[in-house]
């Protein structure tokens, strides 16, 4: 799916729009909100659906209960990012649903665009995991503005054949600031970086991203100097990182689950790490807009069809992420559910660090030390 190829920088706000756009270009995907409208259901007052989505997710396998039910699909308007679809609806676009991730939906909230979600009129909320029902662009002041869909995880991978045991039995992200896997490691070339240096220190996930001022300095000297210099190089593009865990250029790897299914396909060994300080999950889901024309039973039925086992087990096993509903990982594949790195899906999602919306200030202070410890000004 080309959308998560850039789902960590976006939710560390690490890409420009015209970083994004250029990325979407790559996709297939144009410079504009693309139309794709088809013979889309009509409502019980002849109103049909819009729904803003990713390129990719508008195959009918992720709402097929919806077609069942109405005799035909939504219309479609396919974005690159958050903030092109944000300026489209500002722009008068008549959209029902959007599908934003975590970190972006406050930005359609405090523009005044989202109607707060009515949990009682989806049958498929009850069996929602627990911890996305509560997280950060889920619920914002005190109403629920998303409906949690699809996620996944950001860990470490790594070939069980050539790194050191030591490792296997105590995982942990202080692989990539030892000098002993000098050259032979690769972190995401992100600000994480600092962060995660500050967790093998000792500190929270939740009050180490929150740092700033000086504090932020003397992390970005310490712990971000260390992983620049550890990483044989720092990746942007998820099919680099997965070539060198496949040739054994590195050891071990910042990933996400489809590299962890994809190199198993091609019969590499490779595992998908539980770190002691923790291991991170990103999550998108489904929103209600209140600037759509179609009669909102049908954004309640697109949503809800979403949120089915039938549609995580099309998720699942056709792109190597997770679902929302922890029933879908009773009906996928096993085979594909152990792929993700994945064993008891209530305990993985339990034992994950939900990625925070920082603060645009702080993410801009981030994103400056960053490149400085990148081009050794600190």
């Amino acid at each position: 799916m080309q959308r998560i190829k850039f789902i960590d920088k976006m939710a560390q706000g690490k890409l420009s729009r015209r970083e994004m756009l250029k990325s979407a270009g790559a996709f297939g995907v144009g410079l504009t909100i693309l139309p794709r409208l088809g013979q889309a259901a009509n409502g019980s007052d002849g109103s049909q659906l819009t729904c803003l989505e990713w390129g990719g997710y508008d195959i009918e396998d992720y709402y097929a209960s919806y077609v069942a039910k109405h005799g035909g699909g939504p219309n479609f308007s396919i974005f690159a990012g958050e903030e092109d679809a944000l300026a489209k609806v500002r722009a008068g676009f008549k959209a029902d649903v959007m599908h934003p991730c975590n970190y972006s939906v406050a930005r359609f909230v405090n523009a005044g665009l989202v109607t707060e979600i009515d949990p009682t009129r989806l049958s498929n909320w009850n069996t929602i995991f627990e911890e996305l029902k509560t997280a950060d662009g889920v619920v914002q002041d005190g109403k629920i503005v998303m409906a949690p869909a699809d996620w996944g995880n950001s860990s470490i991978a790594y070939r069980p054949d050539l790194i050191d045991p030591a490792f296997i039995e105590a995982p942990s992200w202080s692989i990539f600031y030892d000098p002993a896997y000098a050259g032979k490691v690769s972190m995401l070339d992100n600000e994480l970086v600092i962060t995660i240096g500050q967790m093998v220190g000792g500190e929270k996930y939740e009050t180490a991203v929150m740092t700033s001022g000086d504090a932020l300095l003397a992390a970005a000297k310490d712990w971000g100097t260390k992983g620049v210099n550890t990483s044989r190089f720092l990746w942007n593009d998820a099919s680099e990182v997965q070539q060198a865990l496949a040739s054994g250029e590195i050891v071990a790897a910042y990933s996400w689950n489809d590299t962890i299914k994809n190199l198993r396909a091609e019969g590499i060994p490779v595992e998908y790490a539980k770190p002691k300080e923790g291991y991170f999950t990103w999550f998108c889901g489904l929103t209600l807009l209140n600037v759509g024309e179609a009669d909102p039973a049908l954004s309640y039925d697109f949503i809800d069809a979403w949120l089915s086992p039938e549609t995580g087990k099309a998720l699942i096993e056709g792109s190597g992420y997770g679902h929302a509903n922890t029933k879908s990982f009773e009906v996928a594949n096993p085979d594909d559910v152990a792929a993700m790195g994945i064993t008891d899906p209530i305990e993985h999602m339990k034992a994950a660090i939900i990625f925070k919306t920082l603060p645009d200030a702080l993410q801009e202070e981030l994103n400056k030390v960053w490149g400085d410890i990148k081009a050794l000004k600190i």
